[in-house]
């Protein structure tokens, strides 16, 4: 844990007072259990907010990409849909809707599949091997700042610091 004698400015929290950094941390666990012993203390935890500080976009690569995988994503997620679709259907059927609900989520999960590789395929094609491979993205935070209004921050870090203290 680290403390910040900073002041953030009020930018996002237009006609609310500044916060300031009481600790910064490397995860968000640390960051959680130091309100919640704040909490605890019956600190006004409703004047603290855990801000990620230094996002990354990451892209991990989880492998190569050719037709028959193009193919077969399409074909995923066109079957999803068309049974979400024909389940959908079926739910307004008159006469017997259970069954008509199983048939017609059937029907659309193999229609779906089936112009769902026709798509994932003509979607790989398009990109004309520009992107040979498939990811997963997202935004990691470097780091966790605990803050509080600025009238608040003072007391904040000796709450956290009398805990650490006794451990």
């Amino acid at each position: 844990m680290t403390t910040h004698p900073t002041t953030v400015a009020a930018a996002v929290r237009l006609h609310q007072p500044a916060r300031q950094v009481i600790a910064t941390f490397d995860n968000y666990a640390d960051a959680e259990r130091a309100v919640d012993y704040l909490s605890d203390q019956r600190f006004p935890v409703g004047k603290v907010a855990i801000v990620g500080r230094d996002l990354e976009f990451v892209e991990q690569v989880t492998g190569r990409m050719n037709w028959g995988w193009a193919a077969l994503r399409g074909a995923g997620c066109g079957a999803m849909v068309g049974a979400l679709i024909g389940w959908v259907f079926g739910a307004f059927s008159w006469i017997q809707p259970l069954i008509a609900m199983l048939v017609l989520a059937l029907y659309g999960l193999l229609f779906g599949a089936v112009i769902g590789a026709l798509m994932g395929s003509l979607l790989y094609a398009m990109q004309g091997g520009r992107r040979d491979f498939h990811s997963v993205s997202g935004l990691r935070t470097k780091y966790y700042d605990v803050v509080a209004d600025v009238e608040l921050a003072d007391r904040a870090p000796q709450i956290l610091t009398r805990d650490n203290r006794r451990e």
